[in-house]
């Protein structure tokens, strides 16, 4: 059961909240009890769980990723000018698992899954694989 989301962002570093659209999949694969993978086939692009409650959270995330890798770096040698893209993406990482018990998703209270942009605005894809 494998589903790709297709994702237009529009900044060049953006965190989209793609909750609902895991969930949305979970129910209409009726599966009870397994995980949901969630991956990101992108090396400028990641997965991530975090806050969904507080805007100020994704901002303050985006703000220090900047601060901690740069966008201009004398540095860099990447041909494409996009190292920073890559070292965040690799900070967060390509994919999140998720526990599915009861036909929930169970995240906590304040958790949300979030497909973050780095290099874009570009058209991106998103792959979501429920097992059960």
């Amino acid at each position: 059961m494998l589903k790709t989301l297709q994702i237009k962002t529009n900044k060049r570093d953006e965190m989209i909240e793609i909750t609902h659209e895991v969930e949305a999949f979970l129910q209409e694969t009726g599966v009870a009890n397994g995980a949901a993978l969630i991956y990101c086939p992108h090396t400028t692009a990641g997965i991530t769980i975090n806050e969904n409650a507080d805007p100020d959270v994704k901002r303050d995330m985006l703000r220090r990723f900047d601060e901690i890798y740069p966008w201009d770096h004398e540095l860099d040698r990447h041909i494409e000018g996009n190292t920073a893209a890559h070292m965040k993406s690799s900070t967060v990482g390509a994919s999140q698992h998720v526990i599915i018990e009861n036909g929930r998703l169970i995240l906590g209270t304040w958790q949300g899954i979030y497909f973050c942009e780095f290099d874009g605005p570009r058209h991106r894809t998103c792959h979501i694989k429920m097992m059960d």
